[in-house]
């Protein structure tokens, strides 16, 4: 019988299976959201590169990340922005961002390929009859080891998966969106593991399984015969996420009474981003605001919010919508959280003004009592990078100036309601560090305001509010999210998104407000692990896997060519 994977033309559809592989862990995320996908790809993307190293290694692997990218973050096309009338800027944008995203998965799948090439070690007899073909074109010493030098591999390799994520977060700025562990919100016991590991755990249990299961079929195709191997591949990784998921559970049946309440009112305006750049628009927009702001107020909150950058103008500086602002929250008595744009002069030169995108609190009293700046701005769209060297790259954003980055985070403290609360805007809320660095001891919890209208009705809000989702597990405290034109909701401090706004065609998208009792304990819950400690589990996952790459460099170098014991690449592969 013909072995399909055998025949040379598997070699032509290693690129095919890399998209598919892409796709697949595009797929584990909203809005598609099939979360088992995401605990395949891994090894999926690895399969796609069987048999080969090096750079066409990295270049099958940089495929599967390519096709991963491109889909998960289609939305960047829905921009309402074009450069000369073509969409030039958006598509521009979508493309060098997958091109950069998709060097990381290169890289693990270029590393792993060259981990599992066991060094000295002898082959596992196999089972098959000597003139069988093999199921795949498998190089000898592929995962040839012992169990415990497969399991070591595939602990590697989660860890590996770990920097990656940790490296993503954090270069130029950080763009740590739709990490791989935030496609399990909906697990919410497995989750829990998130308040000791940051989500970053649950990506390490993910990855660890999914080569666990690589493992386990390449030694029953070894070892046909052998159907146990299956089990003894698998069985740690799931008894640990077995075990997870029991310890998480009970957490969860065991959270602490909730004794007090407060009444919130989430205005979500759904203002399309053309009406938001169309300055000669701003006092429509903004009376309509104001209008379901009022309607909303009726129900007597205790505490309104706006989402980010609802206030059209300088609120500090515009005296008419000052009054406005102010106004409402003094009629009501009321407590407000709005967005708003903010400047100050400059240090360096008073005569020229740094400009902040902000969150300001507003007192029952109608008076600003405190303000947060944003401290992790999105390039291109709230910045411009080396424009000094680079001014064409003005051309592909619709921004001509840019703002400067806060530099601390800030606790908005409402003293009649005993309450606490810590702002944060836009896509700070995929951060782990930055919802860690605003949750302090004594935060009740956390809100985020945030505008996804840039994307019309595409996946970005879900997929932004899934990850914001891990804030909340993280440290324990509920989040808030008001969002211009979704998802606009509240999730508890164990992960369940408790309530969600729709509009009366059902929909996420429209306008209108939500109103809803936001319960808390008697007191600010004792903080966790991460809160605490911070990326330790993060920086462990750095550094073991670190010392595993350098050491198989290192081995490798200083073994000689005659004798380093690599075996001739399958002629079919």
């Amino acid at each position: 019988m013909l072995n399909i994977v055998s025949h040379p033309l598997f070699a032509k559809c290693r690129y095919l299976a890399a998209i598919v592989a892409g796709i697949a862990l595009a797929a584990s995320f909203p809005k598609i959201g099939v979360a088992g996908l995401a605990w395949i790809a891994p090894a999926l993307m690895l399969f796609a590169a069987l048999g080969k190293r090096g750079a066409e290694a990295f270049r099958i692997g940089y495929v599967a990340g390519l096709a991963h990218y491109l889909t998960s973050l289609y939305w960047l096309l829905n921009i309402p922005y074009t450069w000369h009338s073509i969409p030039l800027g958006p598509a521009t944008g979508w493309i060098a961002l997958g091109a950069f995203m998709a060097s990381f998965p290169a890289t693990w799948v270029w590393l792993m390929l060259r981990l599992a090439e066991a060094n000295g070690v002898k082959a596992v007899p196999t089972d098959a009859n000597p003139g069988q073909q093999p199921l795949l074109p498998i190089p000898e010493n592929f995962l040839a080891g012992t169990w415990l030098q497969r399991l070591l591999w595939a602990l590697t390799g989660a860890c590996l998966w770990v920097a990656m994520e940790m490296f993503v977060t954090r270069i130029f700025g950080g763009f740590p969106w739709n990490l791989l562990g935030t496609s399990q919100y909906k697990l919410v016991p497995l989750i829990q593991i998130a308040s000791v590991t940051a989500v970053y755990g649950v990506s390490f249990l993910v990855v660890w399984f999914s080569l666990a299961l690589a493992s386990a079929g390449l030694m029953l195709i070894r070892n046909p015969g052998k159907r146990q191997t299956l089990v003894l591949e698998v069985f740690l990784p799931v008894l640990v996420i077995a075990g997870l998921f029991n310890h998480g559970l009970r957490q969860v049946r065991q959270a602490p009474a909730e004794t007090r309440t407060c009444k919130v009112a989430l205005i979500q305006p759904s203002i399309p981003q053309t009406l938001i750049w169309d300055d000669s628009r701003d006092d429509e927009r903004f009376e309509e605001l104001l209008r379901i702001t009022e309607a909303a107020a009726t129900n007597s909150p205790n505490l309104v919010i706006w989402p980010e950058a609802a206030v059209p103008k300088l609120l500090r500086y515009d005296r008419e919508m000052f009054e406005k602002v102010t106004g409402i929250a003094q009629r009501h008595k009321l407590w407000m959280i709005l967005g708003a744009d903010d400047a100050e002069p400059k240090k360096s030169n008073p005569k020229e003004a740094d400009y902040f995108n902000s969150s300001f609190l507003v007192s029952p009293e109608g008076k600003l009592v405190d303000h947060y700046k944003k401290r992790a701005l999105v390039i291109f769209g709230e910045y411009l990078p080396l424009t000094g060297w680079l001014p064409f790259l003005k051309w592909f954003t619709p921004i001509q100036g840019g703002f400067t980055p806060g530099d601390q985070p800030s606790q908005f403290h409402m003293p009649d309601l005993g309450l606490n609360a810590s702002v944060l805007i836009c896509y700070e809320d995929i951060f782990p560090q930055i919802g860690r660095g605003s949750a302090k001891p004594d935060t009740d919890f956390l809100v985020n305001i945030t505008n996804d209208g840039w994307f019309g009705e595409g996946a970005a809000q879900w997929q932004q509010g899934m990850s914001g989702l891990f804030r909340a597990v993280e440290n324990r405290i509920p989040l808030i999210r008001c969002t211009n034109n979704g998802l606009t909701c509240w999730i508890d401090g164990y992960g369940r998104v408790r309530q969600i706004f729709r509009d009366s065609q059902n929909s996420i998208y429209g306008k209108g407000f939500m109103l809803f009792e936001l319960p808390l304990p008697e007191k600010a819950t004792e903080r966790t692990f991460y809160t605490r400690h911070g990326d330790v589990f993060g920086w462990l996952c750095v550094a073991g896997s670190s010392v595993v790459v350098m050491t198989n460099f290192w081995i490798r170098r200083r073994t000689s060519p005659g004798k380093e014991s690599i075996p001739p690449e399958p002629a079919l592969s």
